[in-house]
């Protein structure tokens, strides 16, 4: 994949994740691909590593369901060969406890044949607990 394609793709999974559309989303992964929500498991249990794509549809459902992504602005996007670094700010929702708040999140991605193969994502995981258990 060319720096364009590769560019193409994440984008149209950043919409497709914002407007909620996991069928949408789930076209960017692979059948074999790998998803982790970077962090200590014992500290924030959300974290996780989950692979394959029924089981990471099924897991962005959830957090879909739970995270509103409400703005996303992109501050940096690099591409070197089938990796992509992407630093963004979002602002987010999270519905069960109806608190909007403003974090930074750097995702990784590795591609094979077009697809995600594996994203790790990094936020702030103690941000995040207090969001979840306030």
């Amino acid at each position: 994949m060319d720096r364009e394609a590769i560019q193409r793709l994440v984008n149209q999974a950043y919409a497709a994740r914002s407007r909620g559309q996991v069928e949408e989303l789930m076209e960017a992964f692979g059948s074999d691909a790998t998803f982790e929500l970077f962090g200590d498991k014992r500290t924030l249990p959300i974290t996780c590593t989950i692979s394959g794509h029924q089981n990471i549809k099924q897991a962005l459902k959830q957090f879909s369901t739970d995270f509103e992504f409400l703005e996303r602005e992109i501050t940096s996007f690099l591409v070197d060969g089938d990796r992509a670094a992407v630093h963004s700010r979002l602002k987010i929702r999270f519905v069960p406890k109806d608190r909007t708040f403003t974090t930074e999140l750097v995702d990784l991605f590795r591609f094979e044949n077009g697809k995600v193969a594996e994203l790790v994502e990094f936020t702030d995981t103690a941000q995040l607990k207090e969001i979840i258990s306030a």
